[in-house]
């Protein structure tokens, strides 16, 4: 427990100021996690990110996540994100040819989808900062978080009926209800405290369920490989993955409610 809040600690005091000056540090600092993420999953399926494959797979990543806001910048080269894309799918699919089968079009499959599983959840993160401003991820940050905690600590003292044991044997159906009603909590004091949109009180509910399935995810991930944590990159608490593996699905689904429009 105190290796993981002194990480917790530690990776804050790291996170959050780059996230407050926003800009190209937070650029940088979205490639970084969207890179190590997808180094996590590609290591799940034993595909080297140091690799043909891997140096495509993270090309596609990088295209897929760049920020709006610079879109000009590909516009000088007269090509859209869409198209480099499609260039570095059709890339992979040669490679099947070049490598004689031995990387197959399962591990083509499992990288484009891996790219876009973790590209589409950081390409919002820095969106989200950009448009929904500051106060939109530290609810995000505090709302998962609470989520969190409250299925933990409710789960253990009240929780009977197992909520997906198949995928997460510890989970239970009382500790995901728990969870919510702790989220909603945040977002009630976010209502007082900033100048949130008031409908994320009733949105909340689906944000945290859906932060609880991303969260699943994950952990349907690691059971298929047979791991344990994604990485090793946060001593106490695993990989990048198995701390945004909730806020992967939540960010999306921020901008889809439009809450700044």
């Amino acid at each position: 427990m105190k290796q993981r809040i002194l990480t917790a600690v530690v990776a804050a005091a790291l996170f959050l100021p780059i996230v407050y000056y926003g800009g190209i540090p937070l650029v940088l600092l979205t490639y970084f996690l969207a890179t190590i993420g997808l180094y996590e999953l590609l290591k799940m399926k034993n595909l080297s990110l140091f690799s043909v494959h891997g140096m495509l797979s993270v090309l596609f990543l990088w295209v897929l996540i760049f920020p709006e806001k610079y879109n000009d910048v590909l516009g000088t080269f007269n090509y859209s994100k869409t198209e480099l894309c499609i260039a570095f799918i059709l890339l992979l699919l040669a490679y099947t040819v070049i490598t004689k089968n031995q990387f197959t079009f399962e591990d083509i499959s499992f990288t484009i989808l891996s790219a876009i599983y973790v590209g589409i959840g950081f390409y919002y993160f820095y969106e989200t900062r950009v448009e929904g401003g500051l106060v939109y991820i530290l609810y995000s940050l505090f709302m998962i978080w609470a989520t969190d905690s409250g299925a933990y600590f409710i789960g253990k003292a009240f929780g009977k009926r197992k909520l997906w044991p198949e995928i997460s044997p510890n989970k239970t159906i009382e500790g995901s209800l728990g969870g919510v009603v702790c989220a909603v909590i945040v977002a009630i004091l976010f209502v007082f405290l900033t100048d949130i949109n008031r409908s994320i009180i009733a949105i909340t509910v689906v944000l945290s369920v859906f932060g609880q399935i991303g969260d699943l995810v994950e952990s349907a991930f690691k059971r298929h490989f047979n791991v344990k944590d994604s990485g090793k990159i946060l001593p106490g608490h695993g990989g990048i993955l198995d701390r945004f593996d909730s806020l992967l699905f939540v960010w999306p689904l921020l901008h889809f409610f439009h809450l700044w429009a």
